[in-house]
């Protein structure tokens, strides 16, 4: 798939009516020929993308005294270990999940906050995730990984042969909406066993129009 073919995708959405507020892209990776019960044919990947998609990454951090000082100049929220205990209102710990993207976790603490927020935050996909890099050691640079959390988008298909991520925002330049594209599109396209073979369709939409199906056009 080239980048153009998203590109045309793109000019088509922007030369339909729109509304008063600004859209988001919606990028659709519709599969087929998988069996979603094998581990190895589902789709959970964490995809840095190349520009902004548009939208503020919330970040949260679970970390004991030796990343305090890193997760408050970082982070959008700090919940130190020794304050865990105060984290029992189930339905405070559904609003943390709801509000923030994801949660960074100290290795040494892992124990205590699968204890005290995995029953709520593990079925929403809250749990910080070690394949997204969430979960380091007391001397990480949580700097570093903060700046590349808020370009990432989890991408996921486990359940639906279907995946569905926002990529940008209608006033980015089409370029770079291409490229968040492409970016997705590569490392699904990897992931999938038999490649593009099981890709069935590809769309893309803003939030409130209907879907542009993305056509690759023939080689000469």
């Amino acid at each position: 798939m080239d980048k153009n073919n998203f590109i045309k995708a793109i000019q088509t959405l922007k030369a339909l009516p729109k509304p008063k507020f600004k859209q988001k892209y919606d990028f659709v990776m519709n599969l087929r020929h998988l069996d979603l019960k094998k581990p190895e044919e589902q789709v959970e990947l964490w995809v840095k993308l190349p520009f902004d998609k548009g939208k503020p990454t919330k970040i949260g951090a679970l970390v004991g005294p030796e990343l305090a000082e890193q997760a408050k100049a970082n982070c959008d929220l700090v919940i130190l270990h020794d304050n865990f205990s105060q984290y029992t209102d189930k339905r405070k710990m559904r609003k943390l999940a709801r509000e923030y993207d994801y949660f960074i976790a100290q290795a040494n603490i892992m124990p205590d906050i699968a204890k005290t927020f995995g029953r709520i935050f593990g079925p929403r996909g809250k749990m910080p995730n070690p394949k997204a890099g969430c979960v380091v050691p007391p001397n990480a640079n949580l700097k570093a990984l903060t700046e590349g959390l808020r370009k990432t988008i989890k991408v996921s298909a486990k359940i639906q042969p279907s995946v569905k991520v926002m990529v940008g925002k209608e006033d980015m330049p089409d370029e770079q909406v291409a490229e968040n594209i492409m970016a997705v599109y590569t490392s699904v396209v990897h992931k999938l066993p038999q490649e593009a073979f099981n890709i069935k369709s590809i769309l893309l939409k803003y939030t409130m129009s209907k879907p542009v199906k993305v056509v690759e056009e023939a080689k000469k």
